[in-house]
């Protein structure tokens, strides 16, 4: 079984930039897709970014596409989520996520079976 920790959230002013972490620890990190997601207040859970386990493949969300930048370090067992340029309606709980090995990148939160506790952005104006 996989664990899965963030770190890196925190309050930013809407323009600056902000990267979040999530640290992996248990089963292979390095086979394992991964994606973060995120809830805003009162929201639904909703996709931000996915990449593959060999980090050759990337997905992003309209909303956030040329602005955030995921990535991994297998080395590390760490994801990454760069946030350049926020703004306001970014603003939410950051969740990071696994899936089995094998599989490719995703957008469903379905298809994710490891979550992070998740970790609090918010963007001020």
């Amino acid at each position: 079984q996989m664990q899965l920790v963030e770190s890196g959230g925190g309050s930013v002013q809407a323009g600056d930039s902000l990267r979040l972490s999530c640290a992996a620890s248990g089963r292979t990190f390095s086979l394992s897709p991964m994606g973060w997601f995120r809830q805003p207040p009162g929201q639904e859970r909703e996709f931000v970014a996915a990449i593959s386990w060999n980090g050759a493949w990337t997905l992003y969300a309209d909303s956030v596409k040329d602005r955030f930048t995921i990535s991994r370090n297998s080395a590390k067992n760490t994801e990454y989520l760069q946030m350049s340029n926020p703004r306001p309606g970014d603003g939410a709980v950051y969740y990071c996520a696994a899936r089995k090995a094998d599989r490719g990148v995703s957008d469903t939160s379905a298809e994710y079976d490891t979550w992070g506790q998740g970790t609090q952005v918010t963007v001020s104006s």
